[in-house]
């Protein structure tokens, strides 16, 4: 279960990156509200998150539309949260956009295309929370997989989130066109 920690006063930016560095195997995040979130990153979560960037890169060499991110970026989304999915992506004009402090730093925008793998030290209602969040930051689509009960939840804004239970491959048009995130190998043992 991830740490959620009430602390005197919000943690900067430079912290939480002094944190990250110093604490390799944990994921530091920061609520709109200040707080602090510690997830730990256990070998199972890893690969699966692994599984889930290597299929979006790969789309995304041949489509050449934008820009993956690893579980390691962190994105300041308009309402003061630093979050860090676990797969992402941001179509390739957003990211052009930003000047070269931007994209070295933290980013100062919210991913097209959020992913989010639970992990055992997660609990499904956290991670639907976070949809919520990236959803009201402006990610067009974000994608909650649940290797434990072999679903896969998509989130779209203004619209129910669409539920897949033990599906083969889930198709993320128009938000990604063409793309299909292959589940079999992500929910491998």
């Amino acid at each position: 279960m991830a740490i959620l920690l009430d602390l005197l006063r919000p943690v900067t930016d430079e912290e939480l990156r002094l944190l990250s560095e110093r604490n390799p195997g944990y994921q530091f995040e920061r609520t709109a509200d200040g707080r602090m979130v510690v997830s730990p990153t256990g070998g199972k979560s890893g690969r699966r998150s692994g599984e889930v960037i290597g299929q979006l890169r790969d789309w995304n060499r041949r489509t050449e539309l934008g820009v993956v991110f690893d579980s390691s970026t962190g994105f300041h989304l308009p309402d003061g949260s630093l979050l860090s999915p676990d797969a992402s992506w941001m179509a390739r004009e957003r990211w052009e956009a930003l000047s070269a402090d931007e994209q070295e730093g933290f980013v100062p925008l919210c991913p097209d295309a959020v992913f989010e793998v639970r992990s055992s030290s997660q609990t499904v209602q956290e991670l639907r929370e976070k949809m919520g969040v990236y959803l009201r930051n402006g990610a067009r689509v974000g994608v909650l997989i649940d290797p434990y009960a072999r679903t896969v939840e998509v989130y779209r804004p203004g619209r129910e989130p669409t539920r897949h239970g033990n599906p083969e491959r889930v198709a993320l048009d128009p938000e990604l066109p063409g793309f299909e995130l292959e589940l079999a190998p992500v929910f491998a043992g």
